[in-house]
Formats: C-alpha cells, sequence, structure tokens
C-alpha cells in the first residue's frame, strides 16, 4: 500500500512538470510589455434628431388643450409629409398648466413636445423648416450622430490597437529585442417604446398643409469623433 502511494505521487509530480499549453505564459527568454493605447476615428453622421413642439395659451385648460392639439397635429402632419416615419416620433412633454404671474396670469398653458428623428441628413433642415412652417414654436436641436454607432466606432478600434503594437516596436527596438508575439488585448470598454399617438391627444390625421421651404436652415453634418482605448499584452524577445 505505501509503494502504491508513493507512485502515485510521483505520476503526479511528473504530469505537473509538463509544457504549459497556455500561449499567454512568458517562455523562460521572454519579457512582458504591458501598454495602454487610444485610437481616433471620425464618421459622418447620418441620423439628425430634434425636439419640435407647440406651446399655446387659452382661457382654461380646455381651450389651451384645443389649440395646442390643432396646431401640433398640423406640426405632426408636415413632418410626416417629408417621410419621417411614425416610429421615428415619440412624446418627450405633453403639460397643461395654470399662469400665475406675469402679463398671461390667470391664463393657461397646454405645451407638447415631440422627439424626431430625421434619417436623411440633407433633408433635416426641410424637416425642421416644415415643423416651423406649420406652426411649431419650440424648437431645439439637431444633434446629428451615427445611426449604427458600434460600426462607427470600427476604424477607431483598429487605430488604438496600430497605436499600442508601434509603441510596442518603440520599447521593443530600445531595449534591444522584438515583439515576438501578443498575449492578450483587452477592449477599453470593458474596464468601464415610443408613445403612439391617438384622437385622444389630437393626433388624428389631417391634410397636409404646404410646406414652407423657404424658412428651412441649413444644416451640416461635419464629421463625428470617436475614441476607443486598448490594453495589450506583448512579449518581447531577443
Amino acid at each position: 500500500m505505501r509503494s502504491l502511494i508513493v507512485l502515485t505521487l510521483c505520476a503526479t509530480f511528473l504530469a505537473g512538470c509538463g509544457k504549459p499549453d497556455d500561449s499567454r505564459r512568458l517562455a523562460h527568454d521572454e519579457v512582458l510589455l504591458r501598454i495602454s493605447a487610444t485610437g481616433d476615428a471620425e464618421t459622418r453622421p447620418d441620423l439628425a434628431t430634434f425636439s419640435a413642439g407647440v406651446s399655446s395659451l387659452g382661457p382654461t385648460s380646455e381651450a389651451a388643450t384645443t389649440a395646442n392639439n390643432l396646431k401640433m397635429n398640423r406640426v405632426m402632419t408636415a413632418i410626416e409629409s417629408l417621410g419621417v416615419k411614425r416610429d421615428d416620433t415619440q412624446t418627450q412633454n405633453l403639460s397643461v398648466n395654470r399662469i400665475d404671474y406675469g402679463r398671461n396670469r390667470g391664463q393657461f398653458e397646454a405645451n407638447n413636445v415631440v422627439s424626431v428623428k430625421v434619417r436623411k441628413i440633407d433633408s433635416a433642415g426641410a424637416v425642421i423648416g416644415a415643423a416651423t412652417g406649420a406652426g411649431a414654436n419650440i424648437v431645439s436641436g439637431p444633434m446629428l450622430t451615427v445611426d449604427d454607432r458600434e460600426k462607427a466606432n470600427l476604424s477607431a478600434y483598429a487605430a488604438a490597437f496600430r497605436a499600442a503594437r508601434a509603441r510596442a516596436d518603440v520599447y521593443a527596438k530600445a531595449a534591444g529585442l522584438k515583439v515576438a508575439r501578443v498575449l492578450s488585448i483587452t477592449d477599453g470598454s470593458a474596464m468601464g417604446e415610443p408613445i403612439e399617438s391617438d384622437a385622444a391627444t389630437g393626433y388624428e390625421r389631417m391634410a397636409p398643409p404646404p410646406v414652407v421651404q423657404t424658412s428651412a436652415p441649413p444644416i451640416r453634418a461635419g464629421l463625428n469623433a470617436s475614441t476607443a482605448q486598448v490594453r495589450v499584452d506583448f512579449a518581447l524577445a531577443p
């Protein structure tokens, strides 16, 4: 029995002395170099988002709401007439308040504001112009972004890795070594329902009003900057 135990321990020890199959471990003549780098890329936006709404006054809450619904209907119809889908509009704020100060004291103010997505930036100015031409007196934006943000970041990811590799080559050369292999790559990010409108809200379909094209503001897409971070472990060798 004692001989059997000794043989078993020897077999276990010898099995543990085999060559490790973890490729991320350094060989006896290798040196670890850990690099953190940043990559930048520019992408042309393809999505414009802005807010449009109407504020109306009335002697009663019902009068203010009725007037506001009529105006907001015209705004929504004008926006949709230029190709904006209903799924790309979403209610942001709907309110009615009594005014207790100023020259409009005692009256009621109704507000209705929607967020609008325009998927063709070249037509964003025309859509905003159509909204104001139809009566929108609350407008903000647009915010110009890339719809597929992950796709927009791909170039930045690649630039971050290239920067890490270039820096590793410099360190290796200065140390009289060369980059033998990549041990690991860590992404920097790892180190860190629309409201449907209906008749109750006054959004019944109406005949499209004429679009005032001359009121369209100029919209310039420009370029958006993306930044990515990466950490790469390199093995340097003679």
